[in-house]
């Protein structure tokens, strides 16, 4: 495999003082809709159209991709401790299916007359 230099950014590139770019406000208009999806604890205080420089911006997407993260993390934990629930009710379900289905064929079985595998003769 080929390695593929890059080179450091120049120290320039980077001024919290700056105006954002229309880069940085496009984010900042994806980061919004992100985390409107989000439930409200996790939504930051940040008020995006006061957002006007580069170190704001960079303030507002650390707090909504972290909150991103935690959203995540936390959903992920409830679906494991609900996949160990749900087996458990999942085979109770199903045994109690098959005993039902095996009564049924009990009472089926007692109820119905039994049929003669003789057959009837005429009398001459």
């Amino acid at each position: 495999m080929v390695l593929i230099h890059v080179p450091k950014p120049p120290k320039n590139a980077y001024d919290p003082n700056r105006p954002m770019g229309s880069l940085l406000k496009s984010q900042i208009d994806h980061l919004k809709e992100a985390e409107s999806k989000l439930p409200l604890r996790y939504r930051s205080e940040v008020y995006v159209k006061a957002v006007r420089t580069e170190g704001e911006a960079a303030e507002y997407i650390r707090e909504v991709t972290e909150a991103i993260h935690e959203a995540h993390e936390e959903a992920q934990r409830r679906r494991r401790a609900r996949k160990r629930k749900r087996v458990i009710e999942i085979a109770a379900v199903a045994d109690e299916r098959a005993e039902r289905e095996q009564d049924r064929a009990r009472k089926r079985r007692a109820t119905k007359p039994k049929k003669s595998s003789s057959v009837k003769r005429r009398k001459k």
